[in-house]
């Protein structure tokens, strides 16, 4: 059992009128509930599927969905602000291969989402929780890690970045101990930006500034 440590604060802000506009004439075509019967609909589509948790503001979800419109994409975001700016892109974008849930992702993953159902999994500039007494709180953890493990497809890939050193550190630390996954790039190594993982207006003025960014990739080993 995953220990019930939040690894978010819920920082509402303040809704756009246009965010909240699209929460409310946009949620009901792709907004899911917490065990929502439309998810299990959409995860047994013959599409490969990738959920990615924590999507921010939704801008690189939006790109990447763009991009691969054989791809099915369901996003989890516990803010709704960065909710009603996605709902915004879908829309503008005509995009009709994104859902997505406001919940949090540890009660979706274990309650609502099926064993050997996803085809990746990403998890983009997690909150590094920088002071050490809140590193209890880093979403990254073993626990969480093989819950993650459990809900990907023989073959199917989970994808991390950071820009907090020392977090990247404990990712690589925790993703080569998980017996089920396979790392890309050799274990103990980082891979390199993939191509489809859109550079954020935040990572690209970090790395004006000098600031690295760590990118993992790891792969599902196929069931024996």
């Amino acid at each position: 059992m995953i220990r019930q440590i939040r690894s978010f604060v819920r920082r509402e802000g303040r809704l756009t009128t246009g965010q909240a506009n699209a929460l409310e004439t946009l949620w009901p075509l792709w907004g899911l509930d917490f065990a929502d019967p439309r998810l299990s609909e959409l995860l047994a589509e013959p599409a490969p599927v990738t959920l990615e948790i924590g999507f921010g503001n939704g801008a690189s979800l939006a790109a990447m969905a763009a991009a691969r419109p054989d791809r099915r994409f369901i996003g989890i975001e516990v803010h709704r602000p960065g909710v009603g700016q996605l709902l915004q892109q879908i829309e503008q974008l005509s995009l009709t291969n994104i859902h997505i849930l406001c919940h949090d992702a540890v009660e979706v993953l274990r309650e609502s989402i099926p064993e050997n159902s996803l085809d990746g999994v990403q998890i983009f500039f997690p909150d590094p929780w920088p002071k050490k007494r809140h590193h209890k709180r880093r979403l990254i953890q073993s626990e969480f890690i093989q819950l993650v493990c459990a809900r990907l497809r023989p073959e199917g890939q989970i994808h991390l970045a950071t820009d907090w050193q020392d977090y990247a550190q404990q990712m690589l630390a925790v993703l080569d101990a998980e017996p089920g996954l396979k790392n890309d790039a050799g274990r103990g190594c980082f891979s390199p930006r993939p191509e489809y993982r859109p550079l954020t207006k935040f990572e690209q003025r970090g790395q004006r500034l000098g600031h690295g960014v760590w990118d993992l990739m790891y792969t599902r080993a196929a069931l024996t």
